[in-house]
C-alpha cells in the first residue's frame, strides 16, 4: 500500500489527502486571553483519570479552555486532534494515529511501534494499545468536537484503547452533546470527569477580569448585573466586552445588553436554534410567552403530546435550557436565548399570540398559579378573567421576593374598560406590583380610585379592601416601614368593621400614597392608628388576634394573613425577632385557614428560621421540611422563600454538629437567594474572601470532622459564594453559620472577617438581600442578630488571644445593668480565657432567672455549660454535675451537640466524669464524650492525640465490636445486660471484655475505662 509522510513529518499514513497540521495542533486562543486557574485545576485532576469530558453547547469556551490548558503544558504537551464534520472513520483514525505517533516515544533501535495502516484492524488496535501501555508516562490526547464523530467504530476503538492501554492513555474530549454510548462504561466505572456549562460559566470575578482585559472596567454592581444577564456564557460576555469598547457610557450600555444584540442574536440563531429540529425550535418559540415552562404547560401551548421528551432532551446538554429539580420539572431558557425567542414569538400573528396567552392563563388558573394567570389574562385582553382572578386570589398576588418575570409587561387596560370595572385597574396594578414596577402599579391604583367613586356600597366596601391591600404592597415596595404599619392598620380594620360615608369611604383630600396627587388616596390615617411595635402575645390596634374557633369569614382571614405577613417582614428586618415571630405565627394560621399556599410558604419559612434562631431545633426542622414540600416551592416562583427553609436547616445542622449537612444547606440557600435576586450585586469574592483584598479561604483544606464527614474551608466558602450583597437577616444568619464552620476548619481570621463584614452591613448600611423587597432587609442597629454577631466576633478574638480587643468590643453592652445574655456569655468566656474565674462568674448571666426561659435556647444551654465549667474550676464537682444534667435535660429533644462538642476543652472531661457519676442521658453523653473536640486523624480502635501530646499507641488496636463493648463498660450495666443490649451471648461479651483488658493493659472495668479515656478511645 503506498505510503506518504504526514504533515508533521513524523509518521507514515496511507496515500490520500494530506493531513493538516492545523488539525493536529491546538488553535491559537482568542485575545485577550483570560486564564482561569479553577478550570485548569479541574482539567489537571481529570487528566489523571481515563476520560475527561468538557460538555456544553456552542460558545461555552470548551476549545478555548482546552487550548489554554494544552499550551500551558511546557513539558509533555498533549496530542491534539480536531474533528471536522463529515470525517469518515478511516480519515479520523489517520489523524488519531498521527497525533499519537507524534508523542509516543520511538524505541532506540527502530521506528515507533505504531500501526502504519488505517483503518485499523482489531489486531492493529492491540498493537497500538500495547505501544501505549509500554510507555513510562501516560499519553494525553485531546479530541475537540467529539460530537462530530459519526462512525461508531471510532468510538468503540477509543474505548478499547482506554481499556487496554494499562492507564497510559488519557482522553480529554470536548463535545456539545452527552457522552457517546460506547464510552458510558467509563462513567459507570467512576473513571469519567465531567466539566459542564455550570463550571464553564464565568464567575462574577472572572467577568470583571475579562472586562478589564478588554479595557472596559465596570463598577461591581454593573459587573454582577452583566453576569446575571448573560448567565456567565463566555461567548456572550466576549460579545459584550468587544461591543462595550466603543460605547461612551459602557455601564449604561451593559445594563441594556441582551439577546437582541445583533452579534448575539446571529450567533444564537446560527449555532443554537438552527441546529435544533424544527419541532423543538417551534416548541421553544411558543413557550416564550412565559419565563419558564413545564411539560404539560408546553403541551397546552403547542397542542403537542410529546413536549416532555423534547424539553428533557434539550435540557440534557445544559447551557441554554435549564431544568430544576422539582417534580414535574420546570424548564427555563438562558436569559439571552429567552430574549431571542421572544423576538421570534413576535413574528407570530397577533391572534396566535393572544391565543397562546389565553391558553397559558387557562393552565395557570387550573394549577393555582394566579400571579402568572393574571399576567397572561391581561396580555390576552381577557378583562373579566383578570378581574375575577383579583377578586378570588388577591392574597396570592402580593409580592414577597425580587424575582419579577423577565417578560414584557401587559399593556394597561383601556380607559373604557376601567370605567365599567374599576377592579380591572386594581388587577393591572396588582400585576405590576408583583413584577416590582411600583410606578406603574401606583398609576393603575390612581386610575382605579378615580373610576370607583360612584360604586354602590357593597361593591365599594370590597373595592376598598382590595385597594388597601395594593396600597400596603406599594408601601412595602417603597421600603417605608412607618407607612407599612399605617397601611396594615387600615387593612386590618376592614376585618372587623366597614367604613361608611359619602362617596368613596375614607378618602379625604390629601390622604393616600406618598407621591399620590391630592384626592387619589384611599384612606385617611386617623390619629392613634399607627401601629406600635407590639410585644409578644398582643394584637395590633383595631384587630382581634385570630383564634382556632374564629367565626369570621375567609376574607377576614385573608386580611389578617396579608397584613400580618407584611408586619412580620418589617419587624424581622428591624431585628425584632420575637415580635416578628408573633406576627408570622398569626399570619400563618390565617393563611392556612384561608387556603393561601403562597402566603403560607412565606410565613412558614420565616417562622422556621425564627424557631431555629430561638433554639427550637425540632419544630424548626419540621416546619422547614414541610415548607420545602409545599407546591409553591416547585419551580422558580418562590426560590427565595425556599432559601429561608434551607438556611433554617443549615442552622439546625450546625447546632447538631453536622458540618457536611450545614455546608450543603448553606449552598442550597445561597443558590436560592442568588436565583431570586434581580440585578443585585453578588458578593463573590467578598463572601469567599477573607479580607477586603478578597483573599480566598480555599487555600487550606483543614478538615472539620463530625463522624466521617470532613468539611474544609473551601467548601464552606463555596457554599455561600453567590449570596447576595447587603446582608440583612439572611446575611447575618449565613455569617453566623459560616464563621462557626470556618473556626472549626482552622480559619479563625477568616471567620472574624466574615462576622465583621456582616455586622457592618447589618448595623450600618441599608441594603436589600436577595428575595426581599426594598427596606425588608435592612436596619440601622440590627437588633438581636447584631448582638449575636458581636458576641461571636468577641469570642473568636478571645480564642486568638486578642483579649483586649474582645473586651473592648463588649465593654459597654455586656456590663449594663441588664445585659443582653449572649453578650454576657461572651464576656464570661473572655474572662475565663484570661484566667479570671471570678470575673467570668460575675459576667455570666443568670440562666435560672425568671426571664431566662425567653432566651434563645442555644444561648441558655451554652451559659449552663459554662456555669458547670466554672463550678468545676471552683472545686464543686457535684454542682457541676447537677448543672450539666439540667443542660442535658433542656437540650435532649432538639438534638443539640455543638454546645458540648465545640465548647471549652475541659467540657469533655466534665462529660466523662458525669458518666461515672450517673446520668439519665447515658447514650447521648457517651457519644458526646467520644466526639467532643477530638482530632480527626486516627483509625478505628487506635488512640488519638490528646492535648498533652501523642499517647503511647496500643500494640494491638481494638476491633469495632470491642469498641462497642468498651462504650458500654462506662455504664453500670452488667455483662448480662450488655449482652442483651447487643443481642450477643454472655460468653461472647466476656470474651470481648477479656480482650479489651488485655489490649488496654487493665485488670478491672474502671481501670479499662480510665485507660481508654486517656487514649481518647472514649
Amino acid at each position: 500500500m503506498p505510503q506518504q509522510r504526514n504533515s508533521t513529518g513524523s509518521a507514515e499514513v496511507p496515500a490520500g489527502p494530506p493531513l493538516l497540521a492545523s488539525r493536529l495542533t491546538a488553535p491559537a486562543p482568542p485575545q485577550p486571553m483570560l486564564w482561569r486557574p479553577r478550570l485548569r485545576g479541574r482539567l489537571d485532576a481529570g487528566a489523571a483519570g481515563a476520560l475527561t469530558l468538557v460538555r456544553a453547547p456552542a460558545g461555552w469556551g470548551k476549545t478555548t479552555l482546552l487550548t489554554a490548558w494544552a499550551r500551558a503544558a511546557d513539558e509533555d504537551p498533549p496530542a491534539w486532534v480536531q474533528v471536522e464534520a463529515g470525517d469518515s472513520g478511516e480519515r479520523l483514525w489517520a489523524y488519531l494515529v498521527a497525533a499519537l505517533r507524534g508523542v509516543v516515544e520511538r524505541p532506540p533501535d527502530g521506528p515507533a511501534a505504531l500501526p502504519p495502516v488505517v483503518p485499523l484492524r482489531p489486531d492493529q488496535l492491540e498493537v497500538l494499545a500495547a505501544a501505549l501501555a509500554a510507555r513510562e508516562r501516560p499519553v494525553r490526547l485531546v479530541v475537540d468536537d467529539l460530537h462530530r464523530v459519526t462512525d461508531p467504530a471510532v468510538l468503540t476503538g477509543l474505548e478499547f484503547l482506554l481499556r487496554h492501554a494499562d492507564g497510559r492513555l488519557r482522553l480529554i474530549a470536548a463535545a456539545r452533546t452527552d457522552l457517546p454510548s460506547a464510552l458510558h462504561r467509563l462513567r459507570l466505572a467512576g473513571e469519567l470527569t465531567e466539566i459542564g456549562p455550570d463550571e464553564l460559566a464565568f464567575t462574577t470575578d472572572e467577568v470583571a477580569d475579562l472586562l478589564v482585559a478588554h479595557g472596559v472596567p465596570l463598577p461591581a454592581v454593573a459587573v454582577a448585573a452583566l453576569r446575571d444577564r448573560t448567565g456567565g456564557w463566555p461567548a456572550g460576555l466576549r460579545f459584550a466586552a468587544l461591543a462595550a469598547r466603543g460605547q461612551s457610557d459602557p455601564q449604561r450600555w451593559a445594563a441594556r445588553f441582551g439577546g437582541d444584540h445583533p452579534d448575539v442574536a446571529a450567533y444564537l440563531r446560527a449555532e443554537v436554534l438552527t441546529q435544533l429540529p424544527p419541532p423543538a425550535r417551534e416548541l421553544l418559540r411558543r413557550c416564550a410567552v412565559g419565563p419558564a415552562v413545564r411539560a404539560d404547560l408546553a403541551d397546552a401551548l403547542t397542542g403537542r403530546t410529546d413536549a416532555g421528551p423534547l424539553l428533557a432532551g434539550l435540557a440534557r446538554d445544559g447551557g441554554f435550557l435549564h431544568r430544576d429539580d422539582s417534580d414535574p420539572p420546570w424548564y427555563r431558557p438562558h436569559p439571552l436565548l429567552a430574549d431571542l425567542l421572544r423576538e421570534e414569538l413576535a413574528d407570530l400573528a397577533d391572534g396566535e399570540r393572544t391565543a397562546l396567552h389565553g391558553r397559558a392563563a387557562d393552565w395557570h388558573t387550573d394549577h393555582d398559579r394566579p400571579a402568572e394567570a393574571l399576567r397572561h389574562a391581561l396580555t390576552a385582553g381577557q378583562w373579566d378573567r383578570a378581574t375575577g382572578l383579583l377578586l378570588t386570589h388577591w392574597p396570592e398576588l402580593v409580592p414577597y421576593d425580587r424575582e419579577p418575570p423577565d417578560v414584557p409587561p401587559p399593556v394597561p387596560p383601556p380607559a373604557e374598560a376601567v370605567r365599567r370595572d374599576p377592579e380591572l385597574a386594581l388587577a393591572a396594578g396588582a400585576e405590576r406590583a408583583y413584577a416590582g414596577d411600583r410606578e406603574a402599579a401606583a398609576a393603575r391604583l390612581r386610575d382605579a380610585v378615580a373610576a370607583a367613586r360612584a360604586l354602590p356600597a357593597p361593591r365599594r366596601d370590597r373595592f376598598r379592601r382590595l385597594a388597601l391591600a395594593l396600597e400596603l404592597t406599594l408601601a412595602r415596595l417603597a421600603g417605608d416601614h412607618p407607612e407599612v404599619r399605617r397601611a396594615a392598620a387600615r387593612l386590618l380594620a376592614t376585618a372587623t368593621a366597614t367604613a361608611t360615608g359619602p362617596g368613596l369611604p375614607g378618602v379625604p383630600a390629601g390622604a393616600g400614597l406618598p407621591g399620590t396627587p391630592a384626592g387619589a388616596g384611599l384612606a385617611e390615617t386617623p390619629a392613634g392608628v399607627d401601629l406600635p411595635v407590639m410585644p409578644t402575645g398582643t394584637s395590633p390596634p383595631g384587630a382581634v388576634a385570630p383564634t382556632d374557633d374564629d367565626p369570621r369569614t375567609g376574607e377576614d382571614a385573608d386580611v389578617r394573613a396579608v397584613a400580618g405577613t407584611a408586619l412580620g417582614l418589617i419587624e424581622l428586618a428591624e431585628g425584632e425577632l420575637a415580635v416578628a415571630g408573633a406576627w408570622f405565627g398569626r399570619a400563618l394560621a390565617a393563611a392556612r385557614r384561608a387556603g393561601r399556599p403562597r402566603t403560607e410558604l412565606v410565613d412558614a419559612t420565616r417562622t422556621a428560621l425564627l424557631l431555629a434562631l430561638a433554639g427550637e431545633l425540632s419544630p424548626a426542622e419540621e416546619t422547614a421540611r414541610a415548607a420545602l414540600a409545599m407546591p409553591p416551592c416547585q419551580g422558580w416562583s418562590s426560590r427565595a422563600d425556599c432559601g429561608y427553609a434551607h438556611l433554617t436547616l443549615a442552622l439546625v445542622a450546625l447546632h447538631r454538629d453536622q458540618p457536611t449537612e450545614a455546608v450543603a444547606e448553606l449552598a442550597a440557600a445561597g443558590a436560592a437567594m442568588v436565583g431570586a435576586s434581580s440585578g443585585a450585586a453578588t458578593v463573590g469574592a467578598a463572601m469567599v474572601g477573607a479580607s477586603s483584598g478578597a483573599a480566598t479561604v480555599g487555600a487550606a483544606m483543614v478538615g472539620v470532622v463530625s463522624g466521617a464527614a470532613t468539611v474544609g474551608p473551601a467548601m464552606v466558602g463555596a457554599a455561600t459564594a453567590g449570596v447576595v450583597a447587603g446582608g440583612g437577616v439572611v446575611g447575618a444568619v449565613m455569617a453566623l453559620c459560616r464563621a462557626a464552620l470556618l473556626r472549626d476548619a482552622g480559619e479563625p481570621a477568616v471567620a472574624i472577617e466574615v462576622v465583621r463584614r456582616a455586622r457592618d452591613e447589618l448595623t450600618g448600611t441599608r441594603a436589600t438581600p436577595g428575595g426581599e423587597l426594598a427596606g425588608e432587609g435592612d436596619r440601622a442597629g440590627g437588633g438581636e442578630l447584631a448582638d449575636r454577631l458581636l458576641a461571636l466576633e468577641a469570642d473568636l478574638r478571645g480564642e486568638q488571644g486578642d483579649l483586649d480587643t474582645a473586651r473592648r468590643l463588649l465593654a459597654e453592652r455586656a456590663r449594663e445593668r441588664d445585659p443582653v445574655p449572649v453578650l454576657g456569655l461572651a464576656l464570661a468566656r473572655v474572662e475565663l480565657r484570661a484566667g479570671d474565674v471570678r470575673a467570668a462568674g460575675h459576667a455570666l448571666p443568670d440562666w435560672d432567672a425568671p426571664g431566662a426561659a425567653d432566651w434563645p435556647l442555644s444561648v441558655r444551654l451554652a451559659t449552663g455549660v459554662l456555669d458547670a465549667v466554672l463550678a468545676r474550676r471552683g472545686g464543686d464537682e457535684r454542682r457541676a454535675g447537677r448543672l450539666l444534667e439540667r443542660v442535658l435535660d433542656l437540650s435532649g429533644r432538639h438534638g443539640y451537640r455543638r454546645v458540648f462538642t465545640r465548647a471549652e476543652p475541659e467540657v469533655r472531661d466534665l462529660l466523662a466524669a458525669h458518666l461515672d457519676s450517673g446520668t439519665a442521658h447515658w447514650p447521648a453523653v457517651s457519644d458526646l464524650v467520644r466526639d467532643a473536640e477530638q482530632p480527626a486523624e486516627h483509625g478505628p480502635g487506635e488512640p488519638q492525640r490528646g492535648p498533652g501530646g501523642p499517647e503511647r499507641a496500643l500494640t494491638e488496636p481494638l476491633t469495632e465490636r470491642e469498641l462497642t463493648v468498651l462504650r458500654y463498660l462506662q455504664s453500670i450495666l452488667s455483662n448480662v445486660e450488655i449482652a442483651a443490649e447487643l443481642s450477643l451471648s454472655v460468653n461472647t461479651v466476656k470474651t470481648h471484655v477479656r480482650n479489651i483488658y488485655r489490649k488496654l493493659d487493665a485488670t478491672r472495668r474502671r481501670e479499662a475505662v480510665r485507660r481508654a479515656r486517656a487514649l481518647h478511645l472514649l
